[in-house]
């Protein structure tokens, strides 16, 4: 199914909201950065191309996205924060909606 994935024998849909965490090295330390964002589309065939998107709203007010690798070694873990069933197999629609409509559109 190209709307879905499954990463350390979970399951994740599209629209579903997750919460990655991420490794980043900065010169000789390594930290840990947490995402969290509403899942927007799942690219790639094989498990070594697969990606996804992932979008978030900043405190500001401006949306973040980011593409992951999911055979990235810097990738920690994915957590399902909340689940969701949208009627679409790509979510591009979202990025012209506020915070506030986002939830409207996705709690049907």
């Amino acid at each position: 199914m190209a709307n879905s994935f499954i990463y350390k024998d979970k399951s994740f849909r599209i629209g579903s909201t997750v919460s990655l965490t991420y490794r980043f090295k900065e010169g000789d330390k390594e930290r840990r950065q947490i995402f969290k964002g509403i899942l927007l589309q799942v690219k790639g065939s094989t498990p070594q191309s697969k990606t996804i998107t992932v979008r978030k709203i900043s405190r500001s007010g401006i949306g973040i996205e980011r593409i992951i690798p999911l055979a990235s070694p810097f990738l920690e873990e994915i957590k399902l924060v909340k689940k969701t069933e949208p009627k679409k197999a790509k979510l591009y629609f979202l990025r012209g909606l506020s915070d506030q409509k986002v939830k409207a559109k996705l709690a049907r």
